[in-house]
Order: C-alpha cells, then sequence, then structure tokens
C-alpha cells in the first residue's frame, strides 16, 4: 500500500495571500501614497505619476518630468480561534495560534515620467502587486493545512499616453511580473500510523528487520518510537516571470471634471521550484524516521504550479467642486472567478496532484474620497472603500487565505515642500469581517491518487489592519 502524506500548499493560494494583502483575494491594495489617503478613489485625478498604475492614461496631464518614490507600511493585527479541528482520522489536533502575521511589512513603489510633447507623454512604475507573510508554527491546529507563507512579488510597468485632444487621453502599458514564493506544512504521520493499526502489516515487517539486524531491545524501541511518532514536515520554493498589459482611457468635461475607465491584464505564471520532505525530527530514533520516509512514498521532487492572476476594469471620476472642495469616486471589479480549483504537481513523479477548492467569485471595490485644500502649501485627503473578498463561505476559505469583506478609512496630505518638490503621508485604518472557516482537504493519506493530509481547519480569524504611507515627490 503506498500511502500519501499533504505535499505542500499551493503556490497559489499563497498568493491568496494573507492578511498582510489590503485588497481582497491576492491582490497587494496599495500602490500610491497619494491614492492611499483617498481610499484609492483617485483613478480619474491623475495627481502624480503613479497614476501608471491606475489609469496610463491620467500620464497626459502631467507636465516635464516627475518622480514618486515612497511606500507603505503594513501593520496586521490578526488571530485565530479553533473550533474543533481535526485530522483524517477525525482526532482533534488542538491548540490555537496568535500573531502569527509579522509586525511590520513594506511595500515599496517608485513612478517616474516624462511629456515628450503636447500629446506624448512616458512613464514608467515599480510597485508589490502581490504580498504575503504568514507563520503559524508547527504546532497550531491547522498544521496540516500550512504552517508558514511568504510571497514576494514585484512588477514593472512602463506606459505611455496619448493626448488625442483636449478632451480625450489614452494610455498603454506593458506589465513584467515577478513572483516569488516559500511554503512549509506539517505531515500527517501520527494519523497516518492510526489508521495503519487496523492492518499492521508493513509495521510488523519492518520490526522484525529491526530485530534481526539490531536485536530485541532495538525492536522494542523502535516500537515504542513508531507509536509515539511525530508530525513531517514539507517546504516548497518557486519563482516565475509573467507578462500582461494595461490599458486606460480619461475623457475631460471640462477642467474641473473627468472621468476615466481602466483595464489592466491578467497574467499567466508557472511557478517552478523544489520539494523537500523532512521527516528527520519524527522520532528520536533513525530507523523509525527511515521507515516513515521510505513509506510515505514521498521523494524530493520539482513542484509547479500553473495560474492566471485576475483582470481587473475600472470606473472612476473626478470632480472640483470649487477652489477649495474635490469628489472622486471609484469602482472597480476584478475577475477573480478565474481561480477556481488549484492543482500543485510534481513533476517527474508519480505522485498525484495536491487539489486546493476555492470556486471563487467576481469582487467589486466601491471607493469615495474628496480632497481639500487648506492653503497653496497644504492639500488634505480623505476616502472610505468596501472591499468584497472572493470567498464563497467558510468550507471554501483556506487558512492560506483567510480573506474577508472589508472596510477601508484613509486620511492623508500633500504639503508642499517648495515649487518642485512636495511630500504625501496617509494613514488607512482597514476593518475586516470576522471569517469563519471550516475547510476539509478531499484527499487523505490513504487515498490512492491525489495527495493531502484529509485535515478538516475549523475556527474564526479576526484581522484589523493599519496602513502608514510616505512618499516624496519632485518635479523637473
Amino acid at each position: 500500500m503506498k500511502h500519501k502524506y499533504l505535499p505542500l500548499l499551493i503556490v497559489a493560494a499563497f498568493a491568496g495571500i494573507s492578511s498582510t494583502a489590503q485588497a481582497s483575494g491576492y491582490r497587494f491594495g496599495s500602490q500610491s501614497v497619494s491614492a492611499q489617503g483617498t481610499a484609492d478613489a483617485s483613478g480619474a485625478e491623475a495627481a502624480d505619476a503613479s497614476t501608471i498604475f491606475y489609469n496610463p492614461a491620467g500620464l497626459s496631464r502631467l507636465e516635464g518630468t516627475q518622480f514618486v518614490g515612497g511606500g507603505t507600511l503594513v501593520v496586521p493585527h490578526s488571530t485565530f480561534q479553533d473550533k474543533g479541528s481535526f485530522n483524517f482520522t477525525r482526532t482533534p489536533t488542538g491548540g490555537t495560534t496568535k500573531d502569527y502575521v509579522p509586525d511590520v511589512v513594506f511595500a515599496p513603489a517608485v513612478y517616474a515620467s516624462k511629456k515628450i510633447d503636447e500629446q506624448w507623454t512616458v512613464g514608467m512604475g515599480l510597485f508589490v502587486p502581490y504580498g504575503a507573510k504568514l507563520d503559524y508554527g508547527n504546532s497550531w491546529s491547522g498544521r496540516y493545512a500550512i504552517t508558514n507563507i511568504k510571497l514576494e512579488a514585484i512588477a514593472l510597468n512602463p506606459s505611455v499616453s496619448f493626448k488625442l485632444d483636449q478632451h480625450h487621453s489614452f494610455g498603454f502599458g506593458i506589465t513584467a511580473e515577478y513572483m516569488k514564493a516559500e511554503l512549509g506544512q506539517a505531515v500527517d504521520v501520527p494519523g497516518t500510523v492510526k489508521a495503519l493499526s487496523a492492518n499492521p502489516t508493513i509495521s510488523k515487517a519492518f520490526l522484525a528487520s529491526v530485530a534481526q539486524a539490531q536485536g530485541l531491545a532495538a525492536a522494542n524501541a523502535a516500537g515504542i518510537a513508531l507509536a509515539g511518532a511525530k508530525d513531517g514536515h514539507a517546504s516548497m520554493d518557486g519563482d516565475d516571470w509573467g507578462f500582461g498589459f494595461n490599458l486606460g482611457y480619461l475623457y475631460q468635461m471640462n477642467e474641473g471634471t473627468r472621468f476615466g475607465i481602466s483595464y489592466r491584464s491578467s497574467i499567466s505564471h508557472k511557478l517552478k521550484g523544489d520539494t523537500i520532505w523532512d521527516f528527520s525530527q519524527v522520532s528520536n530514533n533513525a530507523a523509525v524516521n527511515g521507515f516513515i520516509s521510505g513509506a510515505s512514498g514521498k521523494v524530493n521532487s520539482k513542484a509547479l504550479v500553473e495560474l492566471r492572476t485576475p483582470e481587473t476594469v475600472s470606473i472612476n471620476a473626478f470632480h472640483q467642486m470649487d477652489d477649495r472642495w474635490a469628489l472622486m469616486g471609484d469602482v472597480t471589479w476584478t475577475r477573480t472567478s478565474r481561480l477556481q480549483n488549484l492543482d500543485i504537481q510534481f513533476p517527474p513523479t508519480a505522485e498525484g496532484a495536491e487539489r486546493i477548492r476555492q470556486n471563487w467569485k467576481d469582487t467589486y471595490r466601491v471607493s469615495l474620497g474628496t480632497n481639500y485644500k487648506y492653503n497653496e502649501n497644504l492639500l488634505l485627503r480623505a476616502g472610505i472603500a468596501h472591499d468584497q473578498a472572493p470567498v464563497r463561505s467558510a468550507e471554501l476559505r483556506h487558512p492560506a487565505l483567510p480573506d474577508s469583506d472589508r472596510m477601508q478609512y484613509s486620511i492623508g496630505a500633500n504639503w508642499k515642500l517648495n515649487a518642485n518638490s512636495s511630500i504625501d503621508l496617509a494613514y488607512s485604518y482597514i476593518d475586516f469581517k470576522d471569517a469563519d472557516v471550516n475547510y476539509t482537504n478531499d484527499c487523505s493519506p490513504v487515498k490512492k491518487g491525489c495527495t493531502g493530509n484529509g485535515e478538516t481547519t475549523k475556527g474564526l480569524f479576526k484581522t484589523r489592519m493599519q496602513l502608514i504611507g510616505l512618499a516624496y515627490n519632485y518635479k523637473f
């Protein structure tokens, strides 16, 4: 009989990303400090070169050469309350975990633009589209689903805009996106040993071989170690470059009113890396550890996950009400339904794939913002946004992505240092709806044709988050 243990959780649900991400699903939600101040309602404002991300047509509004450099500190606070998680033998896995997110995560963003003539403007953006870092530890109740995850992504986005006339502008950009992921999870050795106790042929043969080679005392010691076996562990890493594009259109009704629409394409990734299985800590008996490793059928191998990130469509508006007040809004649709079931493959082995059930739905994000010109040197901002999560139910919510609907409340400011330079500041508080999880892996260690621990992770995630943004702007 071939016994299977759960391999590393998908590199994609990694992307799913965690509570270190601001936007729903796995997209990191802060690519601009100025936009953060209005809860990202400013897509049609085109206040600086960060319009490359939100609507590249907005480049046509920028004069001369401009630079924006800065980033966002993400300060998450998340807790998990276990409500009866168990392994595939229905043995409670026990325990709770707190402080599984880092204290602070930094996400940089850099943009530059240059006006070529009255019609053409070019630009370049560098930003973080996705990001995650969770460390639940090796003893939490959902360890057979995931113990840790780290995702780092960076995107380069060269762009160009064309101003047809005083009313119509168009923008286009190409995105080169790099992803790197590291994942870990426990391997349910104790559950498998318990399941095999009803048919102990294999373990008896192993103990008999130990007795023959090393004597009865060694066999007795191995039997005790086998009965008290602990979890194994698996780890995986992978990376890939992917390419996409973004489009934008901006309609200038008059000097104070404009409307925009933008599209950011999906990007295909083939994340390739290595999987390492570690049974060296299953017990203090080397013979038992070797037996478990061999009986598992697991060998270190390559890993492959194929996925497509979701595309987005945004519609936004900006209206300058008077000399001091401006209003703006944005509605963004994200096609997260692209991410249904995710399969992790282990070439060139014959090991069955690990399947993560998601069945995500498409989502909407609605934001409203305002600017207030306090004086010639100080512009104040504020915004509010509601962001849907793609997760349909507790049964489809995996602990790699304990995502839920959330509200964002933001304030910000732009302070002019002189005629050419200024500083943007922003603060956001993001309140996530409490997220129930009741996820069961359909594959167990004794089921043929697939790979899985067969665990059920059941509990409640509570997440709050603060974002602190700082950026420097310079005009040449």
